[in-house]
């Protein structure tokens, strides 16, 4: 073979390798771009953004779809991505972490790279407190906004220097884990203290029953007692049937002006012997304590035992946290679609703290005067199930020392009679 045959032949093997290098890096990078894009987003080989125009895209939805507020951080706490509703909880600030008990916890994921979760108790935004009041209007069934809420905080690592903060608000769950709580300790406790004093009592009148007079007012003692622990085990039973779903109920068109003097009639004798004077409206305007012929029409379609036993309710607490010589007034108003009936009374009103629980079984808002009243702190709660039973919402405002409305909304008898049509 001549020199340049072999000259030739080397020249061809350099061509053929140098093209084969080429085309072997040029795949080498395009398959490790597709892994590193692929990379932990993979089932079955197919990417789960697969449907989105980038990877970026479709971490942000997935981001946006999760159910707790999320931010990304670096080990130090600065953040690389935050959702918008992560910053009401006041966690980060100026694009930092700024709570001290999650730095502690980022601190120890980026040392070990186990996943932390804690509950936290923080203070609320500003935002969310702007607003709250002394007076403030609040629905059954919600409550003014707690200055402390409790948050279950997550923190883990997803990548190198990367970690992804998970909180979600559990102070409605708190909430309703501590009203369990309080329920069952008050039932014990109400139920407890008439038991032991009817057995205190029974075993002092054993002791004088060579004293007549001491009999007779021991007696008496017993006798109140009694009366309260029946009372109580009523009221129990009122609300057990309010809150049974499976409860029949008779709706039927009714007069809401006969069922606030119904209310009214109820509850006459006590007011007279607290000399409080009972006054009905319509409207504004004074109506007389008898029915008469001129009296407006004000249809509603309810239960008539429920929504009866919730305006008497309303009208005897009235009467027992007003003082002597006080007006309480049943007023009854409509507007377009619904009619309103308010007991107003002068009496010594609802602290800020107590107005978003009032509506909680056995919540008093002053236990020890609602135990000389005989108040068993469940009045409000069935009033609260009979109202919504008749379709209706009922509210309160208050201010302390100045008295306290409660307005219970129905809806209007034709509207009733068309939504059953």
């Amino acid at each position: 073979m001549q020199w340049w045959q072999i000259l030739l032949v080397v020249a061809a093997v350099a061509v053929v390798s140098l093209a084969a290098y080429w085309a072997g890096k040029e795949r080498g990078e395009r398959l490790a771009r597709d892994e590193y894009h692929d990379s932990g987003m993979s089932v079955g080989g197919e990417s789960l953004f697969a449907g989105n125009d980038s990877p970026r895209t479709g971490e942000e939805a997935f981001m946006r779809a999760l159910p707790q507020a999320v931010a990304l951080v670096d080990g130090n706490g600065a953040v690389q991505y935050a959702r918008d509703d992560i910053e009401r909880f006041g966690l980060i600030a100026a694009g930092h972490v700024r709570n001290s008990e999650i730095l502690d916890m980022l601190a120890q994921v980026e040392h070990d790279g186990t996943t932390r979760e804690r509950e936290l108790e923080v203070a609320r935004s500003a935002a969310d407190m702007a607003g709250t009041h002394s007076g403030r209007g609040v629905q059954a069934g919600q409550s003014l906004p707690s200055r402390e809420q409790y948050l279950s905080v997550r923190v883990s690592r997803i990548g190198d220097g990367l970690y992804a903060l998970l909180a979600v608000d559990i102070s409605e769950r708190r909430h309703f884990e501590q009203m369990r709580r309080e329920f069952m300790t008050n039932v014990a406790h109400e139920l407890k203290t008439p038991t032991g004093a009817i057995a205190l009592l029974a075993e002092t009148i054993a002791d004088a029953a060579d004293d007549p007079d001491a009999v007779r007012y021991f007696s008496g003692r017993v006798s109140k007692e009694s009366a309260r622990l029946t009372e109580l085990v009523r009221r129990l039973i009122d609300l057990q049937k309010m809150q049974d779903a499976g409860r029949s109920l008779h709706p039927k068109r009714m007069s809401a002006l006969a069922v606030a003097r119904a209310a009214i009639d109820a509850n006459r004798v006590q007011g007279e012997q607290r000399h409080i004077e009972m006054v009905l409206a319509f409207d504004g305007t004074r109506l007389g304590p008898e029915p008469s012929d001129s009296d407006p029409d004000v249809p509603i379609m309810c239960d008539e035992s429920a929504i009866v036993t919730a305006v008497k309710n309303l009208v005897e607490n009235a009467i027992h946290y007003s003082p002597e010589y006080t007006t309480v007034c049943v007023a009854v108003d409509t507007s377009e679609h619904a009619v309103r009936i308010r007991v107003i009374d002068q009496g010594i009103g609802i602290p800020e703290s107590a107005i978003g629980h009032i509506f909680e079984r056995f919540y008093r808002v002053d236990p020890a005067r609602s135990r000389q009243t005989g108040g068993s702190g469940l009045g409000l709660a069935i009033t609260k199930h009979c109202v919504e039973d008749c379709g209706g919402t009922i509210s309160v405002w208050s201010h302390e020392f100045e008295g306290s409305t409660f307005t219970i909304e129905l809806p209007c008898a034709e509207d009733m009679a068309e939504q059953t049509e």
